[in-house]
């Protein structure tokens, strides 16, 4: 099989570098509902085995990253003692209104949020920044990075590219724990 990853070719590589240059910035955000204030998925050129190669990047929050963890967990533990459980699916009435849940689902649905308050109260998940590298990722390399950070803009997105280019990333080592913030009603 001759796989061929286009984010290693030079033509991909020349027309986003051109994009880039035209943008005046270091990276391209990638479109996508996922974005937010904590989660990007971005471009940037960057080496690879001293070559160019497109890194096809997911930035996010320490925060998201730990409360993404509660909730694996979370899950784990319905599904251990839900064998039905399959995730929750939440469905829309012709007014756009999500529908009330059926009866287990309601019920999977509170034993998670036990299990996430209780997990946060005894601080069993904790979470560290990091930097996770993809080699075969389906377009360029894959980087998967968390961050201990409030929110991610332009000006982190930057800095990012720039210190991973230069090999100057500090991560801290420092592990994290997280709380819930209670919704105002």
């Amino acid at each position: 099989m001759n796989y061929l990853n286009e984010g290693f070719l030079p033509e991909s590589i020349t027309a986003l570098q051109r994009e880039l240059e035209a943008a005046g910035k270091n990276f391209k955000i990638v479109p996508g509902e996922d974005n937010s204030e904590e989660f990007v998925n971005f471009y940037f050129i960057g080496k690879f085995e001293g070559k160019d190669v497109i890194y096809d990047a997911v930035l996010y929050t320490l925060r998201l990253h730990y409360q993404s963890e509660l909730f694996e967990l979370a899950e784990h533990e319905a599904a251990k003692k839900f064998p039905n459980y399959h995730g929750i699916r939440y469905e829309e009435d012709e007014n756009g209104n999500l529908k009330p849940l059926k009866a287990e689902e309601e019920e999977i649905g509170w034993f998670i949020t036990e299990l996430i308050m209780d997990m946060e109260e005894e601080g069993t998940v904790k979470v560290q920044e990091f930097i996770d590298i993809d080699t075969h990722h389906d377009y360029g390399i894959g980087l998967d990075a968390a961050l201990n950070l409030e929110s991610i803009d332009e000006d982190v997105l930057e800095k990012f590219v720039t210190e991973f280019n230069n090999d100057s990333i500090s991560l801290d080592e420092t592990f994290y724990t997280f709380e819930s913030e209670e919704e105002d009603n």
